[in-house]
């Protein structure tokens, strides 16, 4: 498995659940790993053939200013299911900290692994499995059960 990796990129954003972090933004470091079965890159010397950090990069600066979410779990796994679906990641590790958060430590936050549910076939993300189970949640509240008649 060939990985791609983003280590020590540092972004500000507004999250957390304490009123005092929820109104100016913070520092947040981001470290992340993407898998790929053999990149083609490695034969074909193209980046289209594999994942261009510097795409994943914009994508977070845009994912900075856009979530809303309050938990590092949650804004982690939204950096897994986006380099899953949209860049077609087959495995993710994604670590997300919140820097000099308290006096006496260095950080805190959060690591992450995901694998895609499926492999991606050429041109075709491969499928989160948060993304599935966001579907298998969405037929259970509306009364309906897969599998089940």
């Amino acid at each position: 498995m060939d990985v791609i990796f983003i280590d020590g990129f540092v972004g500000h954003t507004v999250i957390g659940i304490h009123d005092s972090e929820l109104h100016t933004p913070q520092a947040v470091r981001i470290d992340l790993q993407a898998g790929l079965p053999r990149s083609r890159a490695c034969d074909t010397d193209r980046i289209g053939d594999t994942i261009d950090y510097g795409v994943v990069r914009a994508r977070l600066l845009r994912l900075l200013v856009e979530h809303r979410l309050q938990l590092l779990e949650a804004f982690a796994e939204t950096i897994a299911d986006i380099l899953i679906a949209e860049f077609g990641a087959a495995w993710v590790r994604v670590r997300v900290t919140k820097p000099r958060k308290f006096d006496d430590v260095e950080a805190v936050g959060v690591q992450i692994e995901r694998a895609a549910t499926r492999p991606a076939g050429r041109g075709e993300p491969a499928t989160p499995s948060s993304t599935r189970q966001a579907a298998v949640l969405h037929l259970l509240a509306s009364g309906m059960v897969p599998g089940k008649r």
